[in-house]
């Protein structure tokens, strides 16, 4: 997969106010951690997570979704008009029909020329969007395209909580499988790409690779379908430590086929952004690739895991706080359960807010 055409003008984020640590949720699951006698400060030693972030209560996706994709517009001052793509890429949507997407459209007053839909690929649903613009951009078909998503755990987070102290045959082994459940935490990104023609920064997305693994596509998985914010009540069971392993092994397959086809060798790379998942997670990803610890942004420390909006999320504060130096060639990687495996590389040369 290779792109000639194709420049990701800017990252953005925006971040619920909301602070919930983990030390929190931990009192919260005293019933629990009293009677499995489970320590004190495990989920943090675990996973590497001191706090996750929710938003207001009745926030829905699509409306903070608008709020993201107005800031995105405004830093980059680009043209509305030129917009020919809004592809809506979370989880977490405002309902099974219409598409998300449409609302944020509608809202923000986009060109009714052009293509609007959802796409759901787990935690990689963004990711999955930037492809498909780029693809588009590629072949003509659109000048530009907006990727979106915002993730709502709130209703996951206070389900699960009282899944856990309220159902008396869990022990210390089944409980297990609900605790990554606990990490995940809210926030809304969007990316915006351009035709390399219209482009105010010069950032080539010079193209990537994909990988799947679908035989482990039971490992992480919602109970039913849900949809919407506060009213729903989700329920998450996760084989965390075989999808660690089989995710970071199916990244390493991955990561070969992403280097041909950036003609990049591993000392090229001098940046990444990840999906952010957890401590053990990110160091056996970057052993297996045979890449250092110090090149990548984390944001799972403070933010936990934001589904499909966590590698945007990072890639936008990171590159805000200066983590990109101009002509920094990056790499976004990312693994969701599916398992399904996303690799991009880009040629970082500034942002529109430093472009003259």
């Amino acid at each position: 997969m290779k792109y000639q055409n194709v420049c990701t003008e800017a990252f953005v984020c925006t971040l619920p106010e909301e602070i919930v640590t983990t030390d929190d949720i931990e009192k919260q699951l005293e019933p629990l951690y009293n009677r499995l006698k489970l320590p004190a400060g495990r989920l943090e030693l675990l996973t590497g997570i001191k706090s996750r972030r929710l938003w207001k209560k009745g926030t829905t996706p699509g409306s903070q979704s608008i709020i993201t994709v107005r800031k995105l517009l405004e830093q980059t001052q680009f043209d509305k008009n030129r917009i020919g793509a809004l592809i809506h890429g979370s989880v977490c949507r405002d309902y099974l029909e219409p598409a998300t997407a449409c609302g944020v459209h509608n809202a923000l007053g986009l060109p009714p020329s052009g293509f609007v839909y959802d796409i759901s690929n787990a935690c990689l649903g963004i990711v999955s969007a930037m492809i498909q613009i780029a693809s588009m951009i590629e072949l003509g078909h659109i000048e530009a395209g907006i990727a979106v998503g915002s993730e709502s755990s709130r209703a996951l987070l206070e389900t699960t909580i009282r899944q856990l102290n309220g159902d008396l045959t869990l022990n210390r082994k089944s409980v297990k499988s609900a605790f990554a459940s606990l990490t995940i935490g809210s926030g809304s990104a969007a990316v915006l790409l351009t035709n390399r023609r219209l482009s105010r920064t010069g950032n080539r997305l010079l193209g990537g690779s994909v990988y799947a693994q679908t035989q482990f596509c039971h490992l992480c998985r919602s109970e039913t379908d849900q949809s919407g914010g506060d009213a729903m009540n989700p329920l998450m069971q996760t084989d965390s430590e075989t999808l660690m392993k089989e995710g970071v092994a199916a990244a390493g397959t991955c990561f070969e086929t992403f280097l041909e086809e950036t003609s990049w060798q591993r000392q090229d790379i001098d940046k990444t952004f990840c999906h952010q998942v957890g401590r053990a997670h990110q160091r056996l990803l970057f052993d297996t690739l045979h890449l250092p610890d110090a090149i990548n942004f984390s944001t799972l420390e403070s933010l936990g895991n934001t589904g499909s909006a966590a590698l945007p999320t990072a890639a936008a504060l990171g590159i805000e706080q200066g983590f990109v130096p101009f002509g920094s060639r990056v790499a976004l990687l990312g693994i969701g359960s599916g398992i399904n495996v996303v690799m991009l590389g880009l040629e970082w040369n500034g942002s529109t807010m430093n472009a003259g």
